[in-house]
């Protein structure tokens, strides 16, 4: 269960990676603006998942 827990901090964090991608050559801007969106609807996903895994725990104690 703790391994769960960090594994969606982890992907929390890479979708705050997602979300600041700077533009540059490689990366235009319609592309950070995707990215930016992704990494927002990862970051949400997996802040439910947490709270979930919180409040199962919580109700199972």
């Amino acid at each position: 269960m703790q391994a769960l827990a960090l594994l969606y901090l982890a992907c929390i964090l890479a979708g705050f990676a997602l979300a600041n991608i700077p533009t540059s050559v490689v990366i235009t801007a319609g592309i950070a603006n995707v990215l930016t969106i992704v990494g927002g609807i990862v970051i949400i996903v997996f802040v439910l998942a947490l709270l979930y895994l919180g409040v199962k725990s919580f109700i199972k104690k």
